[in-house]
């Protein structure tokens, strides 16, 4: 039986970021994702050189969290990534984003980087 992804959004925020803090859990993903979004058990476990305990163990912290769903065809379990799930790290990271505002100024490293577009003086006409 599939586990059952937190119901309230602080927890599911909560169960995806840790789920994500490691980063085996990370290249799980990954693998799967790099391979069509689907993989059996025993094709993500070939992939790392973790034990088979540790494997699953990553499996079930992925499917607990709901960034990874099964299915299982005869004594084979197939992952399949969420993305839907996925979509809430992105919606998370979305609240730092600040729209180009004319006149702005960024930084990049430790530089003060003004808004080119924003400032465009009119040249003189010669």
């Amino acid at each position: 039986m599939p586990a059952r992804p937190p119901s309230r959004p602080l927890d599911a925020y909560e169960a995806v970021f840790s789920a994500l803090a490691h980063p085996a859990r990370r290249r799980v993903l990954l693998a799967v994702f790099f391979n069509g979004g689907a993989m059996t058990a025993g094709e993500i476990a070939a992939s790392f050189s973790h034990t088979w305990q540790t494997t699953t163990r990553h499996l079930q912290v992925l499917e607990t969290a709901g960034l990874l769903s099964h299915e299982r065809r005869g004594r084979m379990r197939i992952y399949r990534l969420e993305r839907k799930r996925l979509a809430l790290v992105t919606e998370w990271l979305a609240h730092f984003q600040v729209p180009a505002r004319k006149g702005a100024i960024h930084y990049a490293g430790n530089q003060k980087i003004r808004n080119q577009k924003a400032h465009r003086r009119p040249r003189p006409a010669a």
